[in-house]
């Protein structure tokens, strides 16, 4: 994975909690993704509770605003 000048890492693996499908994404760098629909079985994901974004709930990396040290996205 690659790491921008920042520190922030811009790519995280998603995981289907459905069907188990995993895919690399690059992930926005300003902006929280509330949905992502899976590539093997379409599911719609959305964030779990607590957490604001899939990347955070379903990612191997937070997006990049949590990994910025920011509390949550807007």
């Amino acid at each position: 994975m690659e790491t921008i000048q920042t520190g922030i890492v811009p790519q995280s693996v998603i995981t289907c909690p459905d069907c188990g499908h995993v895919a690399e994404e690059t992930m926005s760098t300003d902006a929280c993704q509330w949905f992502y629909d899976c590539k093997g079985c379409a599911a719609v994901l959305k964030p779990l509770p607590g957490d604001c974004c899939v990347f955070c709930s379903y990612g191997t990396v937070a997006c990049p605003p949590i990994q910025a040290g920011d509390d949550c996205c807007v």
